[in-house]
């Protein structure tokens, strides 16, 4: 039984050192800053290494994460006013949020970045998660519905007003013209 034991322990171990930058990733998105996306994925963790048994035998245990991962912060921050997600430092984020090779201005590269964490930090929660799992984690509208628990059509709205707002944001536009 003990071996058992092990044996999940380790999975669940791999399974995190393998994920964990993506999911950094997300949740520093969902959450505008590093130390609360620190707490979130943290939090999210210690849910997911309680089932672990039931997610490691789930169809897909990424999705089973991110679902996990957008419940607990919509719960963790449901009651927060925008004014308190919009993190003071975004300035100089140190979770790396392009997946491209760096190339060109570095300031630049830093100042499009900081537009779009105020651009993001300012939009409502469900707009946000689907911005990020749509267009950020490229997931499909049925799997950015199963991670945020609601209908496809739901996602589709939620992302369309997201990026709307974001597109209306003069600083976006400028990078988003280059």
């Amino acid at each position: 039984m003990g071996g058992r034991k092990q044996a999940l322990d380790e999975e669940f171990q791999g399974f995190v050192t393998s994920r964990w930058p993506r999911l950094m990733r997300t949740a520093y998105l969902l959450t505008g800053e590093q130390h609360a996306a620190e707490d979130l994925l943290q939090s999210s963790m210690e849910k997911v290494y309680a089932s672990w048994r039931k997610v490691s035998q789930a169809d897909d245990a990424d999705a089973y994460v991110r679902r996990v991962l957008a419940n607990t912060h919509a719960r963790k921050f449901r009651r927060r006013l925008r004014e308190d997600l919009a993190p003071p430092g975004v300035d100089e984020p140190s979770v790396t949020l392009a997946d491209r090779p760096e190339s060109g201005d570095r300031i630049a590269q830093a100042d499009d970045r900081a537009a779009l964490m105020r651009g993001l930090a300012a939009l409502p929660l469900r707009q946000r998660q689907a911005v990020v799992l749509r267009y950020w984690e490229d997931l499909s509208e049925t799997q950015a519905a199963a991670a945020m628990g609601c209908s496809v059509g739901a996602v589709k709205s939620n992302a369309a007003k997201g990026i709307a707002k974001l597109r209306a944001i003069p600083a976006l536009v400028a990078v988003v013209g280059r």
